[in-house]
């Protein structure tokens, strides 16, 4: 599970986006000022950091300043109310990777968070395997026993959300908003009919998966 770092002195924002994060199928840690956020990001050193421009004890200017002087590579996005162009351009030439101006919708928020994390992966090349199957993500391709096997985008990303959650039971609630978004939230029989599709193609057996697991009451499992 990717672990995201709050840097805000709001309670309450700190508070919502945790929720977000959290249904996203997230890790948040949260801080509420500049020296405790900065210490967390360097000895946790999470997967991002969202922090605030203006913090007490020390800003998120200077955090960046900071993290980036420290050869620490952790994707960062600062949120403000100040919406000043020049703020932006400092920030983003200081090791920013992204910038939101409050009020922000959450729905905007997760989809900028997934942006910069899929564009700052460390291991673009990186290759996945269980079973039969591998998983190629700078190519998108899946086989299974050498073979190449045709998924839809939703297939493939719902595929890309069990691996980044192993042995861990999903309700179809954080799949949803995961792999679909919170701007398009189908029902959840969408996952089920997914799931399906994903058994079809890449279990030995569908009818009796070792891999995507049902876990009734919940969701879904997915052991490698």
């Amino acid at each position: 599970m990717q672990t995201i770092l709050v840097i805000d002195d709001d309670e309450s924002l700190r508070d919502t986006i945790a929720a977000m994060l959290e249904q996203g199928g997230f890790r948040a840690v949260l801080a509420g000022d500049g020296p405790s956020g900065f210490d967390k990001a360097v000895t946790m050193k999470p997967d991002m950091v969202l922090v605030e421009l203006r913090l007490p004890g020390m800003s998120g200017i200077e955090i960046c300043k900071q993290l980036r002087a420290a050869q620490l590579k952790t994707p960062i996005i600062v949120l403000s109310a100040v919406s000043d162009e020049l703020d932006k351009v400092l920030l983003l030439e200081i090791g920013a990777d992204d910038y939101m101006v409050k009020p922000f919708g959450t729905r905007e928020l997760m989809a900028r968070i997934r942006a910069v994390l899929r564009r700052s992966s460390p291991d673009p090349r990186k290759v996945a395997r269980f079973s039969e199957t591998e998983i190629d993500f700078e190519r998108r391709i899946v086989t299974s026993k050498g073979e190449e096997i045709k998924l839809t985008p939703a297939e493939y990303n719902l595929l890309c959300y069990f691996l980044q959650n192993p042995d861990r039971p999903l309700t179809r609630d954080m799949i949803l908003t995961s792999v679909w978004g919170y701007e398009f939230l189908p029902n959840t029989r969408t996952v089920d009919a997914h799931v399906v599709k994903l058994r079809q193609k890449l279990e030995p057996d569908a009818n009796s998966p070792r891999h995507f697991l049902t876990v009734h009451g919940v969701g879904y499992r997915f052991v490698p």
